[in-house]
């Protein structure tokens, strides 16, 4: 087994102190943008385009699948950009800072009279969602060493599913019952009885907008990054972004594994950001449950995630992330099967349940082991850079996924069983693709590890 020094030195890390602090607030940042996925994208957004804007519910799908889509090709092309910038800054933290306000601020003031105003705050508050993870996960070095990050991305994807739990409670608070559902007996089909206004979201949003505020203030604060020797920044760097992007596609192939996992993480991001956007709708369309039942679902989902997060961090310093993913695949196709089984083949509705909970310890093993995966097989010097591009495949999965579900369901009229098929397919090429990666520990040379400066700043 390889020792902590040997490891430091492949990895790049100096022997360096992190302190208590620094990853508490590395957490609490995954706690609050979980908040605003579940919150915004996932539960109140569509309900909004519903109930306040008045779409019939397979148009739902269609309109929800392309602002998500929208969103995420903005970010596409941003992220070569975002990535470069980052990499030649002295720090990251502070594009963390400004993504968060202008996600936050966006957030704030959804909810507009005017659809379409509503619908551009909406694809701003997710490209900036969107593009602050790419600050974000490539901070995920900084605050652990190669021997606890499993542990440490481990922790914040369990303490970050508490945030999707305190998006519903705002949610459920600020709504005060108003969402009410009931069954018709003349056809079983569950009809709105009484729906909230678009005063009632607006408060919603405001709320959401609030508490990722809240909780993402500590990372800006007390997060210790290893300042960079970097030159001042120039208005250059953004059109060359775009020429170093093929360059960093070329680069990648220097480095053994990086290439197919990137690819691979493109079929397997297409299924999972897919799903989070389309959950509830699935759950209200196909399996005719009302909001509430849909709702405890997803709240099966995540209080089964927040253990499943620390378990997999666990594994996934103990057999390594590629093992782990693996293995979370696999559990990613049974659960598609089975969730496209049940309206198909009629099988009992209260499956959805156990179906929900699996969910849950799925995503938690993804993202618990996608991100160390990827920080293992990246250079330390080249971080902004490949995660970006880390982040350019995810959003390319969730362009091509959410634009396809809504061709299947409202185009094709396909339905919704359909789209999740194609969602296991995905999963499928994924992990073949993936069969050519390992995660044995690199050994970077000079040009490899980053040129840190002295950094003068107190342990966190």
């Amino acid at each position: 087994m390889a020792t902590a020094a040997a490891t430091r030195a492949r990895e790049g890390d100096a022997p360096r102190h992190i302190g208590r602090r620094s990853v508490a607030s590395w957490v609490l940042y995954d706690l609050a943008n979980t908040c605003f996925s579940l919150g915004v994208i996932t539960l109140y957004f569509p309900q909004l385009l519903e109930y306040a804007f008045g779409y019939a519910k397979g148009r739902v799908d269609g309109q929800l699948g392309m602002l998500a889509a929208g969103a995420a090709a903005i970010v596409f092309v941003l992220a070569p950009v975002l990535g470069a910038v980052s990499d030649q800054a002295a720090r990251r933290l502070p594009f963390l800072a400004g993504s968060t306000v202008l996600c936050i601020a966006a957030t704030f003031f959804l909810a507009q009279p005017a659809e379409g105003v509503t619908v551009a705050l909406f694809i701003a508050a997710v490209v900036c969602f969107q593009a602050g993870l790419i600050f974000y996960d490539s901070l995920l070095p900084e605050v652990s060493t190669d021997e606890n990050r499993g542990r440490i991305g481990g922790i914040g994807v369990g303490v970050g599913y508490m945030g999707s739990l305190l998006a519903y409670a705002i949610g459920t608070v600020l709504l005060n019952g108003k969402l009410v559902v009931r069954h018709l007996p003349h056809n079983g089909l569950p009809q709105v009885w009484q729906a909230p206004s678009l005063e009632d979201y607006g408060a919603v949003f405001r709320g959401i907008a609030t508490a990722f505020l809240v909780f993402a203030i500590p990372a800006f604060l007390f997060i210790r990054e290893r300042p960079r020797v970097a030159p001042p920044l120039s208005w250059r760097v953004a059109p060359l972004a775009f020429s170093q992007l093929v360059a960093t596609t070329r680069h990648a192939r220097r480095y053994r594994g990086l290439l197919p996992f990137l690819v691979g993480r493109m079929f397997y991001a297409d299924a999972a950001n897919t799903l989070i956007v389309m959950v509830v709708l699935y759950a209200t369309g196909s399996l005719a449950m009302r909001y509430e039942d849909a709702a405890s679902v997803a709240i099966l989902s995540i209080v089964a995630a927040i253990p499943a997060g620390l378990v997999w961090g666990r594994v996934v310093d103990r057999v390594g992330p590629k093992r782990t993913l693996d293995a979370v695949l696999m559990g990613w196709m049974a659960i598609f099967g089975l969730v496209a089984a049940i309206p198909v083949l009629r099988l009992p509705t209260w499956l959805i349940y156990p179906a929900g909970a699996a969910v849950g310890i799925a995503l938690a093993g993804l993202w618990a082991s996608d991100r160390p995966l990827m920080a293992r097989l990246a250079p330390p010097r080249y971080y902004g850079q490949f995660f970006g591009l880390y982040s350019m495949v995810g959003r390319f999965g969730a362009i091509v996924g959410p634009l396809t579900w809504g061709i299947i369901v409202t185009s094709l009229g396909w339905g919704q069983p359909a789209a999740v098929m194609f969602l296991l397919v995905w999963v499928v090429i994924a992990f073949l693709i993936l069969r050519r990666v390992d995660d044995r520990p690199r050994e970077w040379g000079p040009e490899d590890l980053p040129e840190l400066a002295a950094d003068k700043a107190a342990p966190g």
